[in-house]
């Protein structure tokens, strides 16, 4: 019988995914650099990538919690809509950016040898539409509209 981890050696993976993109975060703004560089496709993709495992750990989280600890989950849930908005952002400016030159255009043409999933743009659609799918059946439609904290007088 093995004891159970400590703390820190708990989640090794989450905690490196986390230090990725905290380095990452710090490579957009190199110290000579006045302005950090500006996002790309390539960068939303990943990042939507990104969110959308975290909405999967999140839904997961909030349905083991829920049943023991009521409020906890609720919490979790919520977390989980306002997750699912920031995705649906950052998916809708992937589709902003400019598609790039003409030789990202020929990297990301649809070969199945290369690359077996598709091109870039239907891989971020396809991926969006699957989380979208289990959002959807989890939420309503008004749990997903953005909501306001302006004071109305």
């Amino acid at each position: 019988m093995t004891s159970p981890a400590p703390p820190e050696d708990a989640h090794p993976y989450l905690r490196a995914a986390s230090a990725g993109v905290r380095h990452h975060t710090r490579a957009l703004r190199p110290p000579d650099a006045l302005l950090p560089r500006p996002a790309d496709r390539q960068h939303l993709d990943v990042l939507h990538g990104h969110l959308t495992a975290l909405l999967h750990l999140l839904d997961r989280l909030a349905e083991g919690t829920r049943p023991p600890h009521p409020a906890a989950g609720r919490l979790l849930a919520t977390a989980h809509t306002r997750l699912w908005q920031a995705t649906s952002d950052v998916h809708n400016a992937f589709h902003l950016l400019p598609a790039g030159t003409a030789a990202d255009a020929e990297t990301s043409a649809c070969r199945p040898d290369r690359l077996p999933e598709g091109p870039p743009v239907l891989t971020i659609c396809q991926r969006h539409l699957a989380a979208g799918h289990v959002v959807r059946r989890k939420t309503t439609p008004s749990d997903l509209r953005p909501h306001t904290t302006a004071c109305v007088r």
